[in-house]
């Protein structure tokens, strides 16, 4: 049984810290040569959104294909460190035309449901969006 813990390293590398990844380069997180931190936060709600999402409308019985995960993100710049003051998520899907209503009012399950989302500061505003294409 897992005590919850689980375990990353982060290494001192050439432009930054980074993340090792086996068999492939390392994640730079540096703006300047990969992705910020704040970036890389963005995208882990937007992939855990995305993945939960999916799950959503899997276990509804609504067929969907995913296109796509576009994130808007505003920082506080009335804050020392600026922090994430606003998260925007819109999925990217196709679902078949009477099963649109259902498949918008699934997106309400995301927030409560993703640990990503779940572990920001409560002030970060996260808005889930369903687009169809």
């Amino acid at each position: 049984m897992s005590n919850g813990q689980n375990e990353l390293q982060l290494i001192s590398g050439e432009h930054g810290f980074e993340l090792p990844r086996e068999g492939s380069e390392n994640w730079v997180l540096r703006k300047e040569f990969g992705y910020s931190p704040v970036q890389s936060l963005v995208a882990a709600v937007g992939a855990c959104g995305g993945y939960v999402y999916q799950e959503v409308l899997e276990n509804s019985k609504i067929p969907a294909v995913f296109h796509k995960v576009e994130l808007r993100y505003e920082r506080n710049p009335d804050k020392k460190a600026e922090p994430l003051k606003r998260i925007e998520v819109t999925f990217f899907v196709t679902v078949a035309e009477e099963l649109k209503g259902r498949a918008e009012r699934s997106v309400r399950l995301v927030s409560q449901h993703c640990p990503v989302i779940q572990s920001l500061d409560p002030a970060i505003e996260v808005v889930e969006k369903v687009e169809f294409i």
